[in-house]
Order: structure tokens, then sequence, then C-alpha cells
């Protein structure tokens, strides 16, 4: 279970169809263990091998297809989170690291002190989506607005901007959806109520 707030950036070293192989920062290198989870880009994933200042974890084919991770080259930065105990304070939301969807950035713009993000995401997903809910983008808790069918826009301040992979964001990129999970189970209750 993570929260969705990004606790650092990894640089991929290697991408073999089955596995992936990140550099961390330092602050983790203390902090992971064999078969501990990270999420990385929102994707849970679990450590097979450790170095000193790497993870190396399995990608299964359908990791591989539905989310960005797939498409990762040697260089690129990734978010990374590890998951919370329970004791920790929860600052974004419930994110569990599996994510729904692949949408696109419509847009990322300067707006006064901070920046505006648009993405685009398939239209069958709108019924998880609500003004001024929670939705985890590439792993980071935003808060949608201003929702138009199949898109939506995130107030991005400062800090996260800086501090994640949404600086080197551009419009087109793919960025990996995972839908609030409290609407998600509201919803098949819901359809479960209606069948009857």
């Amino acid at each position: 279970m993570f929260t969705g707030i990004v606790q650092g950036l990894g640089l991929v070293r290697s991408v073999r169809p089955s596995a992936l192989t990140i550099e961390l920062p330092v602050s983790f290198h203390e902090r992971i263990e064999i078969g501990g989870s990270v999420a990385v880009n929102g994707v849970c994933l679990s450590a097979r091998e450790l170095q000193p200042d790497t993870f190396m974890a399995d990608l299964s084919k359908e990791t591989a297809s539905r989310t960005t991770l797939g498409s990762l080259r040697p260089g690129r930065h990734v978010n990374l989170e590890l998951p919370i105990s329970p004791n920790s304070g929860l600052d974004g939301h419930w994110v569990l690291g599996h994510v729904d969807a692949m949408g696109r950035v419509g847009a990322l713009y300067r707006e006064g002190s901070g920046w505006t993000l648009i993405v685009e995401f398939p239209t069958q997903y709108r019924r998880f989506i609500a003004e001024k809910g929670s939705v985890a983008v590439d792993g980071i808790s935003l808060t949608p607005y201003d929702l138009d069918g199949g898109s939506f826009r995130c107030a991005i301040i400062p800090e996260t901007h800086e501090s994640t992979v949404l600086k080197e964001r551009r419009r087109g990129d793919s960025v990996n959806l995972e839908f609030d999970i409290l609407a998600k189970y509201v919803e098949r209750m819901m359809r479960f109520v209606h069948s009857d």
C-alpha cells in the first residue's frame, strides 16, 4: 500500500523483456529488502536482486503491456515510493500500485507559481473520476478537476514538478493511471445492487 507521495527518483539502468534494473537514490539504499515492494511510476514491483545502489525487479508480460514500464529505456528517470507502514502518516491517498489504464499528457504548462497538467484517458474510466477526488498519475497523488469527457486537469505545485518525473513529461507522453480504490468499490457495489 502506498500514498502517492513520491520519495525519490530512480534511474533506469537496464530493461530486459522480463526484468528492470533501477539505480536508487541514496536515501533508499538501506530501506529496500529482497522481496519488498517498490512503486515504480505507480506500479508495484517486488525487489528480486539488490546491489549497493540498484535493485532488479521482474517484469511480467501483463505489467509490461498494460503500463508504461514496458516502454522504459535506460537513462530515464522513474518515480519511486516505498510502502507505508502501520504507523506512517497518510499524506496522499490510498494507492495500491495496480495501474488501471495508461493515459496521455494532453498539456503541461506553467500557470502562476505552479503548473497545470492535462491528462487524457480512456473514456470507459470516466465513472472513476470525481471532481476534487483522487487519482494517481505515474504514482503521484493528484486532485483532478475540470473533468471533460476523456480528460482532467491537475494543479501541480513547484515541489511536485521538480521532485518527480513530471519535469520531464511532454505532450503526448504516456502515463500510468490508478483511479481511486473507493470509487472502484462503490461502482462494483452499485452494479450488484442494480443487477438484483
